[in-house]
């Protein structure tokens, strides 16, 4: 079984590079974020004929997250609970999308950027995570052997290897202490990081930004991950990073991430 996750940054602009996606790679689950349409805008007649199925989950061109399966795609749940909200008024933005896809749990997750340190969507990001570490938590607490993913753009370096430049984000989101403990509190709930043991850095990245030849010049980060409880961890078999999908034109500013699983 093979799942992958990408930042397509515009499921509409992009869907001929997804649907190469998925032959390329022959995948049975595609995880998106940014998909950045209403779910009634999503390319569904590109899927058609092809034995994959979908779903999104997106309220308006920002945002938006969207799963493709082949291999079912059962109990849809959009959001977890007690997600925080974000706005004003408060609204819960479309960021978490879960489903069942072959006996094993996915979630497309598009963690809030978070800004600058001292903005509140910084705040909003912190507080998103640590509800959504309580929920993974318990998810697993449940039952020990649950097969689950999650998955996604988590807009946080969790190492000063996942980043080009550790000076240049000294003062930036996405490398604070607050930020790395974040997502280190997933890991020390038994969550494994699925994809480092088959790509080592340092240099290693998923996302380079369009501006000032970010890709060429190598100046890049590592922010996509996927992330699995330890029965799922146990099927892994391999591991890699599309980097050859950023290149091009049209191309997302991000790569797919894609895990490799025993049946």
């Amino acid at each position: 079984m093979r799942i992958a996750t990408w930042n397509v940054n515009s499921v509409r602009s992009r869907i001929d590079r997804v649907m190469g996606v998925l032959e390329r790679h022959d995948l049975d689950v595609l995880l998106l974020q940014e998909t950045k349409c209403r779910d009634d805008q999503f390319p569904a007649m590109a899927l058609e004929g092809s034995g994959y199925e979908f779903v999104n989950h997106g309220l308006n061109q920002w945002n938006g997250v969207g799963i493709i399966s082949r291999v079912g795609l059962d109990d849809v749940e959009r959001g977890f609970p007690d997600m925080p909200q974000f706005g004003d008024p408060l609204v819960s933005e479309a960021r978490a999308l879960g489903a069942t896809c072959g006996g094993v749990r996915v979630w497309s997750l598009y963690v809030p950027n978070g800004r600058e340190l001292d903005h509140p969507h910084y705040h909003y990001k912190l507080e998103w995570l640590a509800r959504l570490r309580d929920n993974a938590a318990g998810w697993l607490a449940d039952d020990r052997d649950a097969q689950i993913v999650l998955a996604g753009d988590w807009n946080i370096a969790p190492t000063d290897d996942d980043v080009w430049s550790v000076e240049y984000y000294a003062d930036k989101t996405h490398t604070s202490e607050p930020e790395r403990s974040a997502f280190e509190a997933f890991v020390d709930a038994g969550y494994a990081d699925l994809v480092r043991p088959y790509t080592p850095g340092p240099g290693v990245y998923t996302y380079w930004d369009y501006t000032q030849l970010a890709f060429p010049k190598k100046r890049g980060m590592r922010i996509d991950f996927a992330l699995g409880t330890p029965a799922l961890a146990a099927r892994v078999t391999g591991a890699s990073i599309d980097r050859e999908e950023r290149k091009g034109k049209g191309a997302s500013d991000h790569a797919p991430v894609i895990i490799e699983l025993t049946d």
